[in-house]
């Protein structure tokens, strides 16, 4: 009897000093990550930020697309193939021209889902490489597509792995980025997306005064590219060592952290620190998409859904997707209105690179709540423009757009992103990441839906009036970012966990002192 009851006091001791020892790792690497910077990550970890970029670039296809659509309805030949003469001018039907723009829509909806569980099941390597394939084979159908139904059908597999894209790339820079750099490399992500609808503008530029069918199937072409170019390089990219970790591949999960932060580096702290955390949430056993509403994990998902509903509420389709056909409307010559195009996703481009110089520096709450103030008294002003009727309020509302387009990439932008990849549990990070994603992609099938029939000339015709809408549902939803938009700059997961579990208020974790 009292051998037994030595041995277990032993047990007790023994399970005292490995707590005691993961709670040390835990300090240590949490004290490690705090003093990193920016310049030290760039001076020593090379390979890390590369690979951070790499799935952060995963957004570039959906971000060609979706400026695509609505910027192929200002190519005349587009228009010819696909339209009908309205008082002389080649127009196409809403109806048909919905169709066009939503139709990839349903696509990354279930694309989105089915990404997840794929990167849950086998891995983020596995899932990326189902969505290049999915998004190659929608790219070439559009290609050599001969009927309408042919074409739309091939952007509904294009949608597929547009899911894929969006869901992956958030999903994985958070995961591999330490702290100082994860605002920075989420925020890529919408670079990625930048990136692409600028390249999307150029082509159209480029090929849409044409009077071939090369016109509107040159950006397409282009878009494959970019296909190819994740798929040379994913067989060199390593696992994301969180989902390594949690299928208990823990010696694979090492060689991907030296292969990030190189072998000489000392790990095996922030391995231990990988394991206590994903072992405290995952004691549960399994995970599914119900759990993301369930105790704090509910506000969590609300929350990163939330700020992506945002971007539709303040007008990111009809700023961005109709840019150039909006400054064709108002009156410019087709010209000016493609250039005007480019240079507006370019400000996108320029301010999504300024975000990454005031992320860690104004914060997430500061640039997500103000850029919701400064976009929704844009549109207000957009709307005020167009009920003046003289050429220089037109130039105005051009450059409003392209003022707003900057400030949208440096602030709601870049940080949905960012917010997105600090906000959601860690267990259930692709879950989350793929309701952001079906978030996205229900508000852009309502908006893909709604604005041809408000702004079409055989419809709606409101033109820039529809800033009057659009700025009423900003400020809606900036009263609904003041209360629920975090402030997790500089916090570790382990730290974003307890502030949840702890209820602190979304709008005081910024100055939440943990004990």
């Amino acid at each position: 009897m009292a051998e037994k009851k030595t041995l277990e006091v032993a047990d007790l001791h023994l399970e005292e000093s490995h707590e005691a020892t993961k709670d040390s790792a835990l300090r240590a690497d949490d004290e490690l990550e705090h003093q990193l910077t920016v310049t030290y990550m760039l001076k020593h970890h090379k390979t890390l930020i590369w690979w951070t970029f790499y799935w952060a670039m995963c957004a570039v296809g959906w971000g060609f697309d979706a400026q695509v659509n609505g910027a192929m309805i200002s190519v005349p030949a587009f228009r010819r193939d696909f339209g009908y003469l309205f008082e002389g001018e080649a127009v196409l039907p809403a109806t048909w021209q919905t169709a066009f723009s939503v139709i990839t829509t349903p696509g990354q909806l279930l694309g989105g889902f089915l990404c997840s569980y794929l990167a849950d099941s086998f891995g983020r390597k596995t899932s990326l490489l189902a969505g290049i394939i999915l998004c190659a084979g929608g790219i070439i159908g559009q290609l050599f597509a001969a009927t309408r139904i042919a074409f739309l059908c091939s952007k509904l597999v294009l949608g597929f792995g547009l899911g894929f894209y969006l869901t992956i790339g958030p999903l994985c820079t958070s995961e591999v980025a330490p702290v100082v750099l994860r605002g920075i490399a989420t925020a890529g992500v919408n670079l990625g997306i930048a990136v692409g609808q600028l390249l999307s503008n150029a082509a159209v530029a480029g090929f849409g005064e044409r009077d071939d069918h090369w016109a509107y199937r040159g950006p397409f072409a282009l878009q494959l590219l970019f296909a190819v170019f994740l798929l040379v390089l994913l067989p060199f990219a390593p696992e994301s060592p969180w989902w390594l970790i949690k299928k208990g591949k823990h010696e694979q999960a090492k060689k991907a952290l030296q292969k990030l932060y190189g072998q000489e580096a000392d790990i095996d702290n922030k391995l231990t620190a990988l394991r206590c955390t994903v072992a405290n949430e995952t004691r549960d056993g399994e995970v599914n998409f119900l759990d993301c509403f369930k105790g704090t994990n509910r506000i969590r998902s609300f929350i990163s859904m939330g700020v992506f509903a945002c971007q539709h509420l303040v007008g990111i389709i009809f700023v961005l997707g109709y840019s150039t056909y909006f400054f064709q409307l108002a009156g410019l010559d087709d010209s000016n209105s493609f250039s005007l195009g480019v240079g507006v996703t370019a400000c996108g481009v320029t301010g999504n690179f300024v975000s990454w110089f005031v992320i860690n520096n104004v914060g997430r709450r500061k640039l997500f709540v103000g850029g919701m103030i400064a976009l929704t008294t844009m549109l207000l002003l957009i709307g005020i423009m167009d009920v003046i009727p003289t050429g220089g309020a037109k130039w105005a509302q051009a450059a409003i757009t392209v003022i707003w387009a900057f400030v949208y990439f440096m602030t709601i932008g870049a940080m949905a992103f960012a917010i997105l990849g600090e906000t959601s549990n860690t267990s259930l990070r692709a879950h989350t990441a793929a309701l952001a994603t079906a978030t996205q992609a229900i508000f852009g099938l309502a908006m893909n839906f709604a604005i041809p029939y408000m702004v079409n000339p055989d419809e709606g015709n409101l033109k820039g009036k529809v800033g009057f809408i659009f700025g009423g549902l900003g400020a809606l939803a900036t009263v609904w970012a003041w209360f629920f938009v975090p402030e997790l700059k500089g916090r570790t997961f382990d730290e974003i966990d307890r502030m949840f579990t702890d209820r602190v208020p979304p709008r005081k974790m910024g100055s939440h002192v943990l004990s």
